[in-house]
C-alpha cells in the first residue's frame, strides 16, 4: 500500500484562518466536532467545497452530516473525493463496491468495539480519514464518540511530554482481530499483518499540530522505553512496569470527556473524521437491536 498525497498545495489549510464557508457550520463542543449543513451529498463536490470541507475537518476534526439519502457508489465516490480508498483485509465488503464496509450489529451478534482506537494504527501507512453512514440505527443507543488527540496531547504535564517525545510504540493487528480467527491462522495473519511502529507523538502532515498517537486497541507496548529514557530500577524488570503505568497513563487521555463529542445517529447520518488526530469509542450499548452503518477510509501518510 503506497501513500497518498494528502491534498493539493491549496488544500494545505490552516484552522486557524478566518472562517468563510459556503455551508453551514455548527459546533458540537468547544474542542471537537461540528454539523455541516446546506449541502448535498448525492452531487459531486465542486473544487470549492472540497477545500472547504477539508479545511473544516482540520480545524473541527470530525464532521456530521444529516439525511444524506446517498447511494453506496455516492458514499464511495465522495469518501475517494479526498485520497485513494483501502479495502479492510477482514471486515466484510459491500458485494459491488469492495472499498465499503458492511458493519452490522444484532441480536445474533454482538457488538465488540467498545475501546477507544484510531482505525488500522496498525498499518505502516494508517488511514487519513473514516467516512460512516448510518443505515439503519437503534431508537436508542448505539452513540459514537470521537476524541480530539491534539487536545488530549497538549493536556498533558510537561514532564510527560518530555519523556514522550522520543518514544515510539508498536501498533499490531492481532490482539484484537485474532479474537474471531482461529488460533492455526494466527501465524498467517501475522505475515501479512506484522506489527509496526509509530511515534507516540506524531505530527499532522496538514496542519503541523502534535497529536498522542497510542491506542488501547491497537497498542501493545513503547517499542523504545528502555532505551529511550532514564528510569531507574530497583530489581529485574521495574522499569516494564513503569512503561505499562506510562502507556497507560496515555491511554487514559483519550477518555476525558472535555476532549470528547458524543453523536446520536439517525439513518443517514454521516460521520467524517480525520483519523489521524482522532481516536473514536462505538458505545455497545444498543444489543439486541439492529445498527447497520457502512464505511469507506481514506488512505493516509506515514505518521511522523
Amino acid at each position: 500500500m503506497q501513500a497518498t498525497v494528502c491534498a493539493p498545495v491549496e488544500a494545505q489549510a490552516n484552522p486557524q484562518q478566518s472562517e468563510s464557508w459556503p455551508f453551514t457550520v455548527t459546533r458540537h463542543t468547544p474542542t471537537i466536532g461540528a454539523e455541516i449543513g446546506d449541502i448535498d451529498l448525492r452531487d459531486p463536490l465542486d473544487d470549492a467545497t472540497y477545500l472547504a470541507l477539508r479545511r473544516a475537518l482540520l480545524k473541527y476534526k470530525v464532521l456530521f452530516f444529516r439525511d444524506q439519502d446517498i447511494t453506496p457508489a455516492q458514499h464511495v465516490a465522495i469518501a475517494r473525493r479526498f485520497g485513494e480508498l483501502e479495502v479492510h483485509p477482514t471486515f466484510p465488503h459491500h458485494p459491488d463496491h469492495p472499498e465499503l464496509v458492511v458493519l452490522g450489529r444484532n441480536d445474533a451478534k454482538r457488538g465488540r468495539e467498545n475501546l477507544y482506537h484510531s482505525d488500522v494504527s496498525w498499518r505502516e501507512i494508517p488511514s487519513m480519514g473514516s467516512m460512516l453512514r448510518c443505515v439503519t440505527c437503534p431508537e436508542v443507543g448505539g452513540d459514537t464518540l470521537w476524541i480530539n488527540m491534539v487536545a488530549a496531547y497538549e493536556g498533558l504535564p510537561d514532564d510527560v511530554k518530555t519523556r514522550i517525545a522520543d518514544l515510539t510504540a508498536t501498533h499490531d493487528f492481532l490482539p484484537l482481530f485474532g479474537i474471531a480467527v482461529p488460533q492455526d491462522q494466527h501465524a498467517e495473519m501475522k505475515k501479512h499483518f506484522p506489527p509496526v511502529t509509530h511515534p507516540v507523538v506524531r505530527t499532522h502532515p496538514e496542519t503541523g499540530e502534535k497529536i498522542l498517537y497510542v491506542n488501547e486497541a491497537f497498542t501493545t507496548h513503547l517499542a523504545n522505553y528502555g532505551h529511550k529514557t532514564a528510569e531507574q530500577y530497583r530489581v529485574g524488570f521495574d522499569f516494564k512496569l513503569a512503561e505499562m503505568e506510562l502507556l497507560q497513563r496515555l491511554f487514559r487521555q483519550a477518555q476525558v470527556p472535555e476532549y470528547q463529542v458524543r453523536l446520536k445517529w439517525r439513518p443517514n447520518t454521516i460521520a467524517f473524521w480525520d483519523n489521524r488526530s482522532c481516536q473514536h469509542y462505538a458505545i455497545q450499548d444498543y444489543y439486541p437491536a439492529v445498527r447497520h452503518m457502512m464505511r469507506a477510509t481514506v488512505i493516509g501518510d506515514r505518521p511522523v
